[in-house]
């Protein structure tokens, strides 16, 4: 079996059909001995922010001399970017020998796409004999297939109403399957959150004797500054390469985990993590300026909390420009008219454009529901082709938001002319 045979296979398995458990996950990783079993790792869960502090995490650890694992989902552009060693994705051969071992498991027990590839990352990691594994959620947190590791720390970054027919619909409830990856007695860290989604989280901590960690306990805000209490010392954020204030307190988490479970403190050490977290671990779509001339900006925010953080960053340039326009497209179960009238001020034109998933709301899905944004709303069959051809000079800006499966597959495609 081949790459590309195996990337089908894995396809094939029905990529967004969700199947809450844990029995097929930690039955599948017992018929490969228990991998994950062998792994230390930082387990990361949130509505937003999870894979920015996670890669914080990584880039950190690495700077400090570590060999470390880093599972993310979904992917962008490759599905291997999912997997990755010291910012080396993981390599075309392993996968396909992987899934041509478990081809016969696969047809007779039918793990998800999701369980097989958790387990993919997991005896990659233990055989490459890896210090650390950073390890993103997928889904919620108390069932999704990750949730079968015991880690140094359970890192949770926010909550917010996501995910609501599988989640819950009230921020507690979602509070509750976030809060399931916390194991008893190890560290529970928090990100900033409602009041009343700490407070479950800190009632789950309590309740498995867990040390809670707030960042209403370790972070100072400044005006254009952040400062973080470690252990002994204070270190200050005045900038990171992810564009965005509130990637500040994503680093914050990541430092003060590190901090906390390793006893790191170097200034240089954390600071280098910081700065090279996209070479250490590639992350991308945060903010990302893929072209100057015009601007170009791909942002995955994909929920009303992530379109507020982007139009916090946003607001300190788009009235520099004399053109603005947007290519949005969103899973049918976002609150997109929402974020359509946050953004609609920024704007001059919207384009709605559907993933390649058929989760992707459509078109004609959205426009029912924007009524008072018909005028400014327009659908693009063709993205790709659009970005490619789109000119001008440094005054026009073209924004790319919404969900990773849009992001990702226009990313996939497009050619710059001026990057």
């Amino acid at each position: 079996m081949n790459i590309k045979s195996a990337l089908k296979k894995l396809y094939s398995m029905h990529q967004f059909t969700i199947k809450l458990g844990l029995e097929r996950i930690e039955n599948l990783l017992d018929h490969l001995g228990n991998p994950h079993h062998e792994l230390k790792t930082f387990h990361i869960a949130g509505s937003n922010g999870k894979g920015s502090t996670a890669s914080f995490i990584a880039s950190i650890l690495m700077e400090a001399g570590f060999k470390v694992g880093l599972y993310t989902s979904p992917h962008y552009v490759r599905f291997n970017e999912r997997i990755k060693i010291n910012g080396v994705e993981i390599d075309d051969n392993y996968i396909a020998n992987f899934v041509s071992s478990l081809e016969e498991y696969i047809d007779t027990y039918e793990p998800t796409f999701f369980e097989v590839t958790t387990a993919l990352a997991f005896k990659y990691f233990s055989e490459a004999d890896i210090d650390f594994a950073v390890i993103e959620t997928g889904l919620g947190g108390r069932l999704d297939a990750t949730n079968t590791i015991y880690p140094l720390a359970s890192v949770i970054t926010s909550i917010s109403l996501e995910h609501t027919h599988i989640l819950g619909d009230t921020i507690e409830k979602i509070a509750v399957e976030k809060a399931g990856i916390i194991k008893p007695k190890s560290l529970v860290f928090t990100g900033f959150m409602p009041f009343e989604a700490e407070e479950t989280i800190t009632s789950k901590a309590l309740g498995l004797g867990c040390r809670h960690i707030k960042a209403n306990d370790f972070i100072t805000k400044e005006k254009d500054s952040l400062n973080i209490q470690l252990r002994n010392k204070s270190f200050r954020i005045y900038s990171t390469v992810l564009h965005g204030k509130h990637q500040f307190a994503n680093a914050a988490l990541a430092i003060k985990t590190i901090n906390e479970v390793m006893g790191i403190d170097d200034a240089e050490i954390i600071s280098y993590g910081l700065n090279n977290v996209v070479k250490n671990t590639g992350i991308q779509g945060r903010y990302e300026v893929v072209n100057e001339n015009p601007k170009i900006i791909f942002d995955s925010a994909h929920n009303p909390e992530g379109v507020d953080a982007f139009i916090k960053e946003f607001a300190n340039e788009y009235k520099s420009y004399s053109e603005r326009i947007l290519i949005f497209g969103a899973m049918k179960d976002k609150n997109i008219s929402e974020m359509l009238n946050m953004l609609e001020g920024y704007f001059d034109k919207i384009y709605i454009s559907q993933a390649h998933n058929e989760r992707a709301a459509s078109f004609k899905q959205i426009i029912l529901d924007i009524h008072n944004l018909k005028e400014k709303v327009f659908q693009l069959e063709n993205p790709a082709d659009f970005i490619t051809n789109y000119g001008g000079g440094a005054d026009k800006c073209l924004v790319v938001l919404g969900s990773i499966y849009l992001v990702g597959g226009i990313k996939s495609k497009i050619k710059y002319k001026n990057a």
